[in-house]
């Protein structure tokens, strides 16, 4: 894909451009890497006929569609999420060509096959590899690459418009607010973009951010990443509630995949909603919330309960029923009080205290080794999906008294627009540069 390409000729002679080329070989000459001038036909013929001819290519989401997958796909077990700020210099066709060659690698790896036609085996001997080759042998595994667009990408914190596309900013894409409790490191927040890799197999994920950071190469560097495993949501009726890293069922009221009036209440950007090229598409917020893990494992079984508002075992609201029944904020204990803790997080987040807001919940565990107290370094990756970034501005404020407060910390924040997913052949974002 040169940047040079028409839309016409991206969808006759898609590849990676020079540019994505020359970051796969990591400043080293480009020999053997050469662009051909009948490349093929368009990405989703040629992901096609390959896929078919892989073996085992089972758990494989398509990455053409009306949105993005990696949003309402079925929650994958494993994340590898990644930030990446634009390099000083970069151009407007720097831009374009890289999510033009970030889509093209990720249409191919979603299905299963290597970067490009060759791989990490089928190339010059005497050049790198295009493909790093640790996914070799394996299969898709349910693999899904979400892109997003920060806030800094339209314009600096100066006012820099680096790309002319300051006119395009949603109005809503901005650096989230202060929250009580925040303890934010800058270094592992924000970024001009954002990749969300979800797969079954956690090789799969790292495999796939580590070939995109290679194409980014001379035009975006990488400015933070997370590891993320063992869901803390699901997205389908069919998936069991998993539990977060306190031993609770979380995500019991997600919004599911086949809750399509929900979705376009909730989750997707509306025709009439501003601006027009984000229409079908979403806003992610991500945040990195650190669990005080030792100090929790010494609070007794009852007032863990309290603290959440459900049953421990079940997952039950504490009013009574099973999981799935809803709270019951009137019904009180056998001493009078509310058998829901008026500060109990299922309260406080519930959409009837919060004029009927909802999200789309895509959380993830993690545990990144240990502190130098010796305590563990884990907790939960949140993401979530929104309409607008007010739901989760909201949500948040109302959970400024939240029992559970006293137990996590917020150290990692961020926000972007996700654009609508992309048509055979094109990318992600094409309409930005329309």
């Amino acid at each position: 894909m040169s940047t040079e390409d028409s839309p016409s000729e991206e969808t006759a002679r898609p590849s990676l451009s020079r540019r994505g080329l020359f970051g796969l070989a990591a400043g080293v000459g480009a020999a053997g890497l050469a662009l051909g001038a009948g490349a093929g036909s368009a990405i989703g013929v040629a992901v096609g006929r390959e896929r078919a001819e892989q073996e085992g290519a089972a758990s494989v989401h398509p990455f053409f569609g009306t949105h993005q997958a990696g949003i309402t796909t079925p929650m994958q077990d494993h994340l590898h999420f990644a930030a990446f700020d634009m390099m000083a210099g970069s151009s407007r066709d720097d831009l374009q060509s890289l999510l033009k060659d970030w889509s093209y690698a990720a249409a191919r790896m979603t299905q299963g096959l290597d970067v490009s036609a060759s791989g990490a085996v089928g190339g010059s001997p005497e050049a790198p590899p295009d493909d790093t080759g640790e996914a070799l042998g394996l299969p898709a595994s349910g693999l899904t690459i979400t892109f997003g667009l920060g806030s800094t990408l339209f314009s600096t914190d100066s006012g820099d418009d680096r790309y002319g596309l300051a006119r395009l900013r949603p109005a809503g894409l901005a650096k989230l607010p202060a929250f009580l409790g925040d303890d934010l490191d800058p270094s592992v927040s924000g970024g001009d973009l954002c990749i969300q890799a979800c797969a079954d197999d956690p090789q799969v994920a790292v495999h796939a951010i580590r070939n995109l950071s290679r194409i980014a190469f001379g035009r975006a560097r990488l400015r933070w990443s997370q590891l993320g495993f063992g869901k803390t949501s699901k997205t389908t009726a069919a998936q069991a509630t998993p539990r977060n890293l306190f031993g609770f069922k979380d995500g019991t009221a997600n919004i599911l995949a086949d809750d399509t009036k929900a979705l376009a209440d909730h989750v997707w950007v509306a025709e009439d909603d501003a601006p027009a090229w984000l229409a079908g598409g979403s806003y992610l917020v991500a945040r990195k919330v650190a669990m005080l893990i030792e100090t929790w494992d010494r609070v007794r079984l009852s007032e863990q309960q309290r603290i959440i508002g459900r049953d421990k075992a079940q997952g039950a609201p504490l009013s009574g029923g099973v999981e799935t029944t809803a709270p019951d904020f009137g019904t009180t204990d056998a001493a009078g009080a509310p058998a829901i803790d008026r500060a109990s997080h299922v309260r406080l987040a519930h959409p009837d205290l919060n004029n009927g807001i909802r999200i789309l919940r895509r959380g993830y565990n993690y545990v990144d080794g240990n502190t130098d107290l010796g305590r563990l370094d884990a907790g939960l990756f949140f993401l979530s999906y929104q309409r607008s970034p007010d739901q989760f501005v909201t949500l948040q404020r109302a959970l400024s008294t939240d029992l559970m407060n006293e137990y996590v910390r917020h150290i990692a924040s961020g926000i972007w627009a996700v654009p609508r997913g992309a048509g055979d052949g094109s990318y992600v974002g094409a309409e930005l540069f329309a």
